[in-house]
């Protein structure tokens, strides 16, 4: 079975993209070669994607012509697996449209291959998270406080627990947090 991990830029308050782009890119000038080695290394050597559409078609426009790299070169050669109504419009392959994300990825997971890495995708992630799917969280904390925004988990999502596994933090002050999932979350009353 293959392992299902999620990898996400986060403010400290938790917040994944500014509201109407207020602020950018606002993880950029947090970008470093060793932070980008950091992340290259823990995608692995091998690896297909489940993105949802905006990602997809956000990812396609920039990974296809960007010039070669470990990451560019293994994002290029992921299959990538798109939850979208509409896959008459998928061009950068390989891809497999997904049109029910739930039964979709039980039966990604459940075939030999490279782990699967979600990132960017957020309305993919809790849902992912509630149905028990996904295997690890990448937080890549950034060190800026947004105020508003999305968030990385919508309203509703169930309470669950996280084992820390790692934690890196790198120069330009990013940590980098590797938890697992561990389960529902245990009332302590």
């Amino acid at each position: 079975m293959r392992k299902l991990r999620i990898f996400e830029h986060i403010s400290i308050d938790g917040v994944i993209e500014a509201a109407g782009g207020t602020y950018g890119d606002w993880t950029g000038p947090y970008r470093t070669p060793e932070g980008f080695a950091t992340v290259t290394a823990m995608y692995g050597e091998n690896f297909d994607l489940i993105l949802g559409r905006t990602t997809y078609d956000q990812w396609s426009g920039y990974w296809p012509k960007a010039p070669s790299s470990p990451m560019a070169d293994r994002l290029n050669a992921a299959t990538k697996y798109i939850v979208t109504h509409t896959p008459d419009s998928l061009a950068w392959g390989p891809f497999e449209a997904v049109n029910d994300l739930i039964e979709g990825v039980r039966r990604i997971k459940a075939t030999d291959g490279a782990d699967l890495i979600v990132c960017g995708s957020s309305t993919l992630t809790s849902q992912l998270i509630e149905h028990g799917l996904a295997d690890e969280l990448v937080l890549l904390v950034n060190p800026v406080l947004l105020g508003t925004g999305k968030r990385l988990f919508a309203d509703g999502t169930p309470a669950r627990s996280f084992h820390l596994e790692n934690s890196t933090a790198l120069s330009s002050g990013i940590v980098v947090n590797t938890y697992k999932f561990g389960g529902p979350l245990q009332n302590l009353k």
